[in-house]
């Protein structure tokens, strides 16, 4: 008999979806997400977005209790862990980014490590649960992203993270939890109604609450439709529903179980070589090519006898910031990026500091950047390029045009690359024994036959030791201010 509704079909996919349906690439690609996802989570704990969102999650308590990842001296009620470790793990735009334009895993992988520590010790999750868990809730954000025009270039209206990434995080959830196919489509339905966050908070600290709210909303969808909350059972169908997100909005029933094809198997997902929005990345790789032809390895960038820098890129507005206050907005700056990458030679954590920000030189540089917008140039993550040229003062002009990036899905980083992106990321709370324990359970995720080796690892460090880092954020925020 044919399905009543869209929703019915997601509904009866995320129920019906077997761990033997995870192909090797699937399993492969999910393996490098979780890895630099909690490389991202345990880096962003150092923030100061992180630090008021578990200040203010500290005043829910629960009997039952999950990990703040490398935060021994937190534990919280699982949706409100998943909500900071959420919030952590966009704190400083660091984690994957999927075309059509999302975080994907920020908002499912905080549910399943906070589930797995706060359901019943007598029921025991193994690696493979949680792959498969983690697989629906990115492949529900993929599905319905591809049901909308829209959403295949870079977001004006709405945060994708806020809107999908919260439907995902509910699927995923419901998944963990082995709920039945009509409490499945009750979570979807509950989901719709917590979804959506303007594109007008980008580049403040309100923008990493949003993969957080996806998580803590998707795991209270679950647990109300567990309680028998109902709505509206064509939720994903209606213009009225789930299109109120998406002008031409066109669902489409998912393929039948016994075919069907993961997106992630059809196309990876971009890890970031530095903390900033994606797009800033063609920039840094375009800027990176001109500076080779200003300065010698050992030499100082000429800034007195540059004239100009011209900037060809797509017309994204929310990335259009010429003198950048915070690191947020830094974050989201084609011009600071190209700046900072011909000024430093390179983008790092340290490079969105305020006081890098305000250094006179990059002030000076800012002051000489121009944008102009081919109109060939299309605000895609899967088609835009940037091109940058530089002209002295002695007319000499040089230019570089970068189509691609390392780390996108057209030029995948390494393994190898991706683990020390993890080290780097997660040794700022974690010893180096536990960096390399976590390495080896994800690279062995699938065979794990108990998921609390994996949440173990996940609390961090000592007590004396938190109190040591707690100490040095504190001065780091003094010093910043």
């Amino acid at each position: 008999f044919p399905l009543k509704s869209i929703t019915e079909s997601f509904a009866t996919t995320i129920h019906g979806l077997k761990v033997g349906h995870l192909t090797d690439r699937v399993i492969q690609r999910s393996k490098r997400m979780i890895l630099d996802t909690l490389g991202a989570g345990f880096l962003g704990t150092s923030t100061e977005v992180f630090h008021k969102a578990s200040q203010y999650s500290k005043i829910y308590s629960s009997n039952i209790t999950s990990t703040v990842w490398g935060r021994p001296d937190i534990r919280l009620p699982p949706t409100y862990a998943a909500f900071v470790n959420g919030v952590a793990i966009h704190s400083m735009d660091f984690d994957d980014t999927w075309h059509p334009a999302t975080h994907p895993s920020g908002a499912v992988l905080p549910v399943l490590t906070a589930l797995a520590e706060a359901l019943p010790r007598s029921t025991k999750f193994s690696g493979l649960d949680l792959l498969l868990a983690f697989n629906v809730g990115i492949e529900v954000q993929g599905r319905l992203l591809h049901f909308a025009k829209e959403a295949k270039d870079i977001p004006k209206r709405f945060h994708p993270p806020s809107v999908v990434g919260t439907l995902g995080s509910a699927a995923a959830a419901s998944k963990f939890l082995g709920l039945s196919l009509t409490k499945c489509q009750e979570a979807l339905a509950i989901a719709v109604s917590h979804a959506g966050a303007p594109m007008a908070n980008a580049a403040t600290q309100t923008k990493p609450l949003h993969i957080g709210n996806a998580a803590k909303h998707g795991i209270e969808a679950a647990f109300l439709a567990m309680l028998g909350l109902q709505g509206n059972k064509q939720v994903l169908d209606l213009e009225a529903g789930f299109g109120a997100f998406y002008a031409n909005y066109s669902p489409k029933v998912l393929p039948n179980l016994d075919s069907y094809s993961w997106l992630l198997d059809q196309q990876d997902v971009a890890f970031k070589r530095f903390p900033a929005h994606l797009s800033t990345h063609w920039v840094a790789d375009a800027a990176a090519s001109v500076r080779k032809n200003l300065v010698a390895e050992t030499a100082l960038l000429p800034i007195d006898y540059i004239k100009r820098i011209v900037l060809r890129i797509p017309d994204v507005q929310y990335v259009n910031r010429p003198f950048p206050d915070s690191e947020h907005e830094a974050r989201h700056s084609f011009q600071y990026v190209a700046c900072a990458m011909l000024l430093d030679g390179g983008i790092t954590v340290p490079s969105f500091h305020e006081c890098q920000i305000n250094r006179p030189q990059v002030r000076e540089l800012l002051s000489k950047v121009e944008l102009e917008y081919p109109p060939d140039n299309l605000p895609s993550f899967n088609t835009l390029y940037c091109e940058i040229s530089v002209t002295l003062k002695d007319g000499a002009t040089f230019t570089h045009r970068s189509d691609t990036f390392y780390g996108h899905w057209r030029e995948p980083l390494s393994q190898e690359d991706l683990e020390e992106k993890f080290r780097a990321n997660a040794s700022k709370m974690l010893s180096c024994d536990t960096v390399e324990s976590l390495i080896k359970i994800v690279e062995n995720l699938e065979d794990l036959e108990d998921c609390s080796v994996l949440t173990t690892l996940l609390k961090g460090p000592s007590p004396p030791e938190v109190a040591s880092n707690s100490s040095a954020y504190n001065n780091s925020i003094t010093n910043l201010s």
